[in-house]
């Protein structure tokens, strides 16, 4: 199993960030069932500010260019979320050209 943290900025405006948290209380069901498709065993979003860092848990296979592009091209609805919560955010300063969730590199790790 491949872990992989990426992070990204919602747009500066409260009613920006109020809304991308009240869609995520509800997320809608093909959006979830796409995301498992693909190879996302599990998924964690925390948010500072506007700040967001996402964890998420994958097969060994998964391939973030190759496999966010099969989900989205997967569903009309998953299209539909995934361009809904684009228009809400924007890339970190660190992020790579075309980067929107900037990949993270793991700094430290503590097992057992």
């Amino acid at each position: 199993m491949k872990q992989h943290g990426r992070t990204l900025n919602l747009k500066d405006d409260p009613r920006v960030i109020e809304s991308y948290l009240e869609y995520h209380r509800a997320v809608w069901p093909a959006v979830e069932a796409g995301l498992r498709g693909i190879g996302i065993h599990r998924m964690l979003i925390w948010i500072l500010g506007r700040r967001l860092f996402m964890f998420m848990e994958t097969d060994d296979s998964f391939d973030p260019a190759r496999d966010f592009a099969r989900y989205e091209a997967s569903h009309p609805r998953i299209k539909e979320w995934q361009d809904l919560m684009a228009s809400m955010q924007e890339p970190v300063p660190e992020a790579a050209p075309g980067e929107l969730w900037a990949e993270m590199t793991l700094a430290y790790r503590l097992e057992g």
